[in-house]
Order: C-alpha cells, then structure tokens, then sequence
C-alpha cells in the first residue's frame, strides 16, 4: 500500500516521458518521500507605548505538504520536489492584523484563508545537483523567513557540488520571492526599517556564490558571496569550531559580513561591515555562550526583505542592526532529557545593544531585549510528534515602541512515506 501511495502521487506531479524506462522509475518512487507539516500558532505583540494601534494579535492555522522525489537511474539523474501550503484564519480583526501569520488586504482585513504550491526540477551527476524552480533557502546571505505558518520561498536555480571530499561549492541565480505571509511572488529589495538607506527598489535578480571546507571534523570555514542587481553586494566569511573541554564541549561560531552598493546603487549608498562572534560551552543538559555584534561603516547592514539576518544577536522582535551599533548577548539553554523528562527544553538569550545610530532620531540609540521559549515534543504513542511551543519576548528602546510579545505554537509532523 505504502509503494502504491507513492506511485499514486508521483503519477499525478509528474509527464509520464519523463522516464524512459520502468528501472528509472522505480528509483524515483523507492527513494522518494513526503511529510504533512500543521502548525497551530497563536500571536500577540503588544506595545507598550506611544501612540498609534496598541497590539496586533492573530490566530492562524498552516499545511505545509513537501514532497521529494529520488532521481531515475544512470549517470545523469531526474527528479523532482513539490510544496503546497494553506493557511486559515482562525481568528483576526482589521484593528489587530499584520502579525505575519496571514495576508493583510488594504481595508486592513485578512481572508479566511491563502494557499500557494510550487515545485523545482532537479537534476543530479555525480555529487553535484542542479534544482530549479520554488526553493527555501538557508544561507548566510539569503535565508527564508520560515518563523510563522508558512515558510518564505524564492524562485531560481541553486547548483550544490560536493565533488570534494570535505568541500562544498554553493552557487545561486534568483529572481523572485514568495513572502511567509502572501500567496503571489514579488520581486526582491531590501530591509529599510527605520529608513536606513535612500530606497527600497526592487531587483529581479540575486546572484550568489559559496564555499563551505571542513579542515576537520571540528572546524568548518565558510565563504559566500550575494549580489542583488543594482543594489548591494555583501561577502560573508564563517569560522566555526567545536573543542572538547573537560567534560563538555566549547563551540565557537564567528560571522563577518562587509556590504557596498554595487551598480547604480538604486538604494543609495550601501557602506556595513558587521562583526558577529558567539562562544557557547555545553555540559550535561546545560548550555552558556557569550556574543557579540558590532557594526561599522557609514550605513546599517543589508539584507533582503522577509528573510531572516544570519546573525546570532537577531532576535524575536528586534534585529539589532542599524549603524554603528553593538550589542551584547547572554544566552542560557536547559535540556531537560538529562533530567528524565527527554522532550521538554528551556532556553533563554539577553541582548543589550547601544551606540545605534538610527536615521529617524538623534543621539544615542539604546535598547535590550530577552527572549524566552520553553518547548515539549510527545516522545512516543498515538501523538508522537507533536510539539509544543512558548515563546515570550520584551523589547525595550530610547526609540523604538517598547514590545511584549507571546507565541503559542503546537506543531505535528507526519510523515506519509
């Protein structure tokens, strides 16, 4: 029944040309497999001050159906992955919207509900692999948003070679995103919060290329490479490395970005470079770690909308990234398996930030902000797989709406083969 199932639904997604021979389809069906991912999320941003619309608070239910095929036998291999995503509303208000869980019309309402599907081709030699189509992507330069119901896509083409023992080379070419919280895709441009550059143009291109080298199995070096056309180009170098020490083990994880404006500078001038750096020691269940993120430069740090920053002090509800700024993180994690109850964690992070230089006041920009997530995942029995997710965030600032903000998250994976 369980072969069947696949053979059903690979039918169905796929041209019966595609394979010229049944031994090629039974590799594309045998290595194939799809998961049903639910999200339940309930959230409310409250804030604390200053006039203007006091909260936001949403209720929404996300289907997440992410199906990847294996590739047909021989030398040069076919195949193909498809998503398809729906999202309710389960409870929402036009004075209350724009949470990032559901679309927002221009009367301030969302719809009952929103859906989107897309599908890559890929194509597979060797260790190297060619996919083609709707992608999430996690990159240093270009990450997708995956933080509420529906994950952000992108559409393009990312070429993977591990040819290399050791070494993987990353290159990329897209064109359009698909945000969390939309049903269309739209071209691309850049965070502005808070009016940090001149413009917010849109680019139908970003280029990128990479290199991921392993000296060991404890350290790892990184190189990327971003460029969105007419706009901003950014290189990212990454170091991190894992130490035994004593009983527990001391991880370091150090990111440097260094952006400029790149052919007419549609954004205007573009001039960053963000020190990231976070050393974290785990012993037992516990875990401490330290960061540190500093900007220079005469301009905050460029990413592209919707996405997440790759930096270790990006927060819930902040991201700590205008010019000059630096800021501090003190973060604490529990895993309470060590303590019988497998499952269930605890984890917190503290950052304080100030010397930001934000376009929109004068003086001195100082905020701080904590995070808070407690989650439990069914170990075994009929709900295995279910999770259960709290977060909690306060935010406050000399220039920014201070925010306490609530996540309620209960998420099930299933997967169907």
């Amino acid at each position: 029944m369980q072969h069947n199932n696949k053979v059903l639904i690979c039918s169905t997604l796929l041209p019966m040309g595609l394979f010229s021979s049944a031994g090629h389809a039974a590799s594309f069906l045998e290595d194939s497999h799809a998961t049903l991912q639910t999200s339940n999320f309930y959230l409310n941003r409250d804030f604390r001050e200053d006039p203007g619309i006091s909260k936001r608070e949403e209720w929404a239910q996300g289907f997440v159906l992410d199906y990847k095929s294996g590739y047909t036998a021989g030398t040069l291999g076919f195949g193909l992955d498809a998503i398809g995503m729906l999202g309710i509303k389960l409870d929402s208000a036009p004075d209350r919207s724009g949470t990032g869980l559901l679309p927002v019309g221009e009367d301030g309402r969302a719809p009952d509900e929103y859906s989107k599907f897309g599908a890559a081709a890929k194509i597979k030699v060797s260790k190297t692999e060619l996919k083609v189509g709707t992608q999430i992507l996690k990159y240093p330069v270009i990450s997708s948003s995956t933080g509420r119901i529906l994950p952000q896509t992108f559409q393009g083409g990312i070429l993977t070679a591990k040819e290399l023992d050791n070494f993987t080379l990353t290159l990329g070419d897209i064109n359009r995103t698909t945000l969390r919280d939309y049903s269309h895709n739209q071209p691309l441009t850049l965070v502005s919060k808070n009016k940090r550059f001149k413009a917010t143009p849109d680019a139908d291109d970003f280029k990128m290329a990479g290199a991921d080298y392993a000296l060991s199995k404890n350290l790892t070096l990184s190189y990327q490479y971003g460029e969105l056309e007419n706009i901003y180009r950014q290189q990212y170098l990454g170091l991190v490395h894992s130490l035994p020490l004593g009983s527990g083990t001391l991880k370091t994880d150090v990111r440097y970005y260094l952006s400029s404006d790149v052919g007419n500078a549609g954004a205007g001038k573009v001039d960053n470079r963000t020190l990231n750096a976070l050393v974290a020691y785990s012993l037992g269940g516990h875990g401490v770690g330290l960061g540190y993120q500093g900007l220079s430069g005469s301009t905050a740090m460029p990413y592209i909308v919707g996405t997440d920053a790759y930096l270790t002090n990006y927060m819930m509800a902040n991201d700590f990234m205008e010019r000059d700024e630096r800021s501090w993180q003190l973060r604490y994690t529990y895993d309470f398996a060590v303590f019988g109850v497998p499952g269930l964690t605890f984890s917190t992070r503290y950052t304080k930030a100030d010397h930001a230089n934000p376009a929109t006041v004068a003086g001195e920009g100082r905020e701080w902000e904590r995070d808070t997530d407690i989650g439990y995942a069914i170990q075994s029995g009929t709900l295995k797989n279910v999770a259960v997710l709290w977060r909690y965030a306060t935010l406050r600032s000399n220039y920014l709406r201070d925010i306490d903000e609530n996540r309620m998250i209960i998420s099930y994976n299933l997967p169907l083969f």
